[in-house]
């Protein structure tokens, strides 16, 4: 089920997928603000205990105060957040929760000690953190153990970050942009930790701008913008719930003038003989395609892509730029 915010049961589709699951993360009605800024408008949302659940959201849209909220760095307006039965202050400082935040310039770790050290010193900061050695094979870090970090590539310095947002042995883990600086092998396996991580009941949820990846990793995917979520449901849900669909054949003589007035095409490439539109009526496109005439071979219409459903969920959320700020 297409959970949209304005609908009732906005927070139902934790409890839908898992029924039988105590929620490990929950939002009601949540309101924060900046001053006269409305961060969060009225945002509600239930993660169930081992969950996978991606956070999606243009720049701007509360995905940071919703992570901020969280954490327990900050304290909502008004609302409920309640964090594994408890709140999120609490749930932290017990070591139930890790969080693998975005550094800004560096790999966020303390310069100049290797990763053994490092590690061993993070877990010295919890009264019951993971085994050691556990902890290692987790996060796949065992040939990094000798390598100060200062001299760890981009992917080696985030499986790094992971061990230490995991040495608490936690519950519930927080990812932020994860695959940051990784190289297409550095991704796969480093999401291959995570399915195991999660595999072992731990809930997990993750901030990304990889579209792909929520798609292809989260058993949930939750669209925030203007502070509140407006599609939250599994990744395939979502990209049904969506009209466009994508149109691409072969032309030998590919001419974008004669595609862009077909019936029902928004957008259209060309790359030498290929052709690809996004149309909101495919059927009236192939039509209009064959009615005019159009020499083409090897046509096929494909579902709209994780891409094409985010844009069009947040196109469907924001005003008419003319009619903001208007009574």
């Amino acid at each position: 089920m297409l959970a949209v915010s304005d609908r009732p049961g906005a927070c139902d589709a934790a409890r839908a997928r898992f029924p039988d699951r105590e929620p490990a993360l929950r939002f009601e009605d949540v309101v924060h603000r900046y001053g006269s800024h409305l961060a969060l408008d009225g945002l509600g949302l239930e993660v169930a205990r081992g969950e996978t659940l991606a956070l999606l959201g243009p720049n701007g849209a509360g995905k940071s105060t919703t992570i901020s909220l969280l954490l327990g760095l900050l304290r909502p307006s008004s609302g409920t957040v309640e964090v594994l039965g408890t709140t999120p202050r609490r749930a932290v400082a017990e070591g139930r929760v890790g969080a693998m935040l975005q550094t800004g310039a560096g790999s966020g770790l303390p310069p100049g000690v290797r990763v053994e050290a490092a590690l061993r010193l993070v877990q010295r900061l919890y009264r019951r953190p993971a085994p050691f050695d556990l902890t290692v094979q987790r996060a796949g870090i065992g040939g990094l153990l000798s390598r100060p970090t200062h001299q760890l590539s981009g992917g080696q310095a985030q499986r790094v970050r992971f061990a230490v947002a995991i040495a608490g042995d936690p519950e519930l883990v927080f990812l932020d942009e994860p695959t940051a600086a990784m190289d297409v092998e550095g991704k796969r396996v480093f999401w291959r930790m995570i399915r195991q991580f999660g595999e072992e009941g731990r809930t997990i949820v993750f901030a990304t701008h990889h579209l792909q990846e929520a798609d292809q990793f989260a058993d949930r995917v939750a669209v925030i913008n203007r502070g509140r979520v407006v599609a939250d449901g599994p990744g395939a849900t979502l990209k049904a719930a969506i009209a466009a669909r994508r149109v691409r054949f072969v032309c030998d003589h590919a001419d974008r003038r004669d595609f862009d007035s077909l019936q029902g095409v928004t957008d259209v490439e060309v790359h030498g003989t290929g052709v690809s539109m996004e149309s909101l009526d495919a059927d009236a496109t192939v039509t209009d395609l064959v009615r005019r005439k159009i020499p083409f071979r090897d046509l096929e219409v494909v579902p709209a892509g994780m891409e094409e459903a985010f844009v069009a969920l947040i196109a469907e959320d924001t005003p008419p730029r003319h009619a903001i700020g208007a009574p």
